[in-house]
């Protein structure tokens, strides 16, 4: 048996041969590769290609893939005032409009995001949602509100199924929830703004009002964020600086064993619509991810303040729910990557936002105890869902074009319904009885289609199976390019139930 500086004849081993052992013969070979012309450049393709021939021929310890890898302002009167609005309607078309840009653009950011790089379009996405949410403390009027919220829904397509999207370029499909700790973090930043907020607005300068200064500590930190993120941001593993060429091989090669991404070539996005629209996975995803999450974020505050708080308290007392949502998300994705199952850890989250907003249907103008203690399992349901479901989502598409369309897809047609969310919020003075009644009716609807789905995917993988089980071993190892993604087509990918 060879062994590293030694031919299997025995005799001295080539620097060739050493260097494909160690991932870094096709990256030898660049040389000094051009600067890009400008912003909006693509991405270079050979420097990918180099990467993933090294990523083919590298051989690594476990011990080396481990070092890698660890390398609501709205119920504050004086807002209310500053923007002019007097009922909840008013409120409720702001909300709304917000999914208008938000929808359009979902999908044609995520094919950005792929030519330009992931450093630059989070650069671009957080620096424009930082401005607006900047502008928020100078705007005056109504017409202003709208015209904001809808900047921020543009500043925003794209960021949630783009970060989903990314980080399935560099972590294996079965540990990405627990690598994915983008939802984790939501729920612990909402919790941190119910504190901010119920801080914050007490505050009162001969400039600025409480509420002002929410606005500024949401935008200042986020444009920040956006400049470090274009300067020190790999947008792929080929593109990492601080990793030298075999870690790069070793970076694309714990990937390319589980689902082989790829940066460049494959399916065009218009080619990538196409695939997703006939897939029915994707529609049972869809409806998953439904209206039945997306009325708790908006109107906690709103809801608390129902039950006989005043609107300062309501702030504070939402970060209870926050925090054990927080702990929730993190223990279901945890568990769900553990298992390898993401089907049972769907059902059960909508099980558990179903029986939260049953109980408030019920005990909203009877019991204050009963339904905040509801809060908490509405929030744990709703906000584990978000990465269960979109992590299935990238467990479920391939090739890579189909994923990234597929994920924003979902996001994006999921949130045209959202759209109708905040108006089912319409009636204060029957507790929202009526709409908790139709949020957990939806929930309902989303345990069905989990069910469904997790039920299909698996009769699909027993039919791959079978399929598998009468091919010849030359057939099981095609195809001979070494580049080519597995589509979710081929009897070799297993769906991920």
């Amino acid at each position: 048996m060879a062994t590293l500086g030694q031919t299997s004849s025995g005799g001295p081993e080539s620097s060739t041969d050493v260097t494909s052992f160690n991932g870094t013969s096709a990256q030898a070979k660049l040389g000094i590769r051009p600067t890009r012309k400008h912003f909006f450049a693509s991405l270079d393709a050979t420097v990918a290609k180099a990467v993933k021939t090294d990523a083919d021929q590298v051989t690594y310890t476990e011990t080396e893939e481990v070092t890698l890898l660890n390398g609501n302002a709205h119920v504050i009167p004086a807002f209310n005032q500053n923007f002019g609005i007097h009922n909840n309607d008013h409120w409720t078309l702001a909300l709304s409009i917000f999914y208008v840009g938000y929808c359009l653009l979902e999908i044609p950011a995520n094919i950005l995001q792929r030519h330009i790089g992931a450093n630059r379009f989070f650069f671009m996405a957080l620096t424009f949602w930082g401005l607006s949410s900047l502008s928020f403390v100078y705007a005056k009027g109504y017409p202003a509100l709208l015209v904001l919220r809808v900047l921020l829904g543009i500043g925003e397509a794209g960021y949630y199924a783009g970060m989903i999207y990314y980080l399935s370029f560099w972590y294996k499909r079965h540990v990405i929830i627990t690598m994915r700790p983008l939802r984790c973090l939501e729920t612990w930043c909402h919790k941190r703004q119910g504190l901010l907020a119920f801080g914050l607005v007490r505050a009162k300068t001969s400039l600025l009002a409480g509420w002002q200064f929410l606005f500024l500590v949401e935008a200042i930190p986020t444009i920040i964020m956006a400049l470090m993120l274009l300067l020190f941001l790999p947008s792929f593993p080929f593109t990492a600086t601080f990793l030298t060429p075999r870690e790069k091989s070793i970076a694309q090669a714990r990937v390319d064993r589980d689902h082989r991404p790829s940066s460049h070539g494959g399916m065009n996005g218009w080619e990538g619509l196409k695939a997703i629209l006939v897939d029915i996975n994707a529609w049972l995803l869809m409806v998953v991810y439904n209206i039945g999450t997306a009325t708790s974020t908006y109107f906690l505050p709103t809801i608390i303040n129902g039950l006989g708080f005043t609107a300062l308290n309501a702030q504070g007392l939402t970060v209870a729910p926050y925090a054990f949502g927080y702990l929730f998300t993190i223990a279901q994705a945890i568990h769900s990557d553990h298992t390898r199952d993401r089907g049972w850890h769907i059902m059960f989250s909508t099980t558990v936002s179903c029986i939260g907003y049953i109980i408030l249907a019920i005990c909203s103008q009877s019991s204050v105890g009963a339904s905040y203690f509801a809060l908490f399992f509405v929030v744990g349901g709703n906000f584990s869902l978000f990465p269960l479901v979109m992590s299935w989502a990238a467990n479920t598409f391939s090739p890579t074009s189909k994923r990234g369309v597929g994920t924003a897809f979902i996001v994006s047609v999921s949130n045209c319904v959202s759209i109708a969310a905040p108006q089912i919020y319409f009636d204060p003075n029957d507790k929202f009885r009526r709409a908790h009644g139709l949020a957990a009716g939806c929930l309902f609807m989303s345990f069905l289609a989990a069910f469904i789905l997790r039920t299909r995917l698996s009769w699909l993988n027993r039919r791959k199976d079978d399929i598998l089980a009468s091919m010849s071993e030359k057939e099981k190892e095609e195809p001979q390019d070494n580049f080519a993604e597995v589509p979710d087509s081929d009897p070799r990918f297993k769906y991920m139930t």
